[in-house]
């Protein structure tokens, strides 16, 4: 039992202002050290503020974080696709995890816990673009049945160096 009480369980819980500064960190760590993030400056936390500013509990864009111990380990989001109305029902997915928190399941429970939150706000397709290579990424998608779209080839550059996507997506059960 003395064994039992030093688990720490992962909580998944929607994403608060007070969150953001974490974030910036797990979007800055892939910015700079990955072509994950296209990005070369690393962001501000006044810049991921306004960004955070279109997540809504009730709505198709929510975020969610995972935390362990006050840290939060990774977060999961919904946001609009295009900014008109024809892809009202559409929305593009993203995961980021911390470093240390990648390969212990978190990934699993967030996408979990943000698909079962947007299923009933009338979504209808999601999608998702992943940089290559990112076999853990791919796979992580595909468990939840996302399918390959196709791959954009080449089609960025971050530091002298060629970056292609993969685009996957997956219908909502109305």
């Amino acid at each position: 039992m003395a064994g039992h009480n030093q688990e720490v369980a992962v909580e998944i819980r929607l994403g608060e202002s007070s969150d953001v500064p974490c974030i910036t960190d797990i979007f800055n760590f892939y910015i700079e050290h990955t072509n994950a993030r296209f990005e070369e400056t690393l962001f501000t936390v006044e810049e991921r503020l306004k960004w955070f500013s279109q997540f809504s509990r009730g709505s198709k864009h929510q975020i969610y974080v995972a935390v362990e111990s006050g840290k939060v380990l990774g977060f999961a989001c919904s946001q609009p696709y295009r900014a008109m109305s024809a892809f009202d029902e559409t929305v593009e997915v993203t995961i980021y995890l911390a470093p240390d928190a990648k390969g212990r399941g978190v990934g699993s429970k967030l996408y979990s816990r943000l698909f079962s939150a947007i299923e009933k706000q009338g979504v209808h397709r999601l999608l998702s673009a992943i940089a290559l290579p990112n076999e853990a990424s791919i796979e992580l998608h595909k468990r939840f049945g996302f399918r390959e779209v196709g791959v954009f080839n080449e089609y960025a550059k971050k530091k002298g160096q060629c970056i292609s996507s993969m685009w996957l997506e997956k219908g909502m059960n109305l």
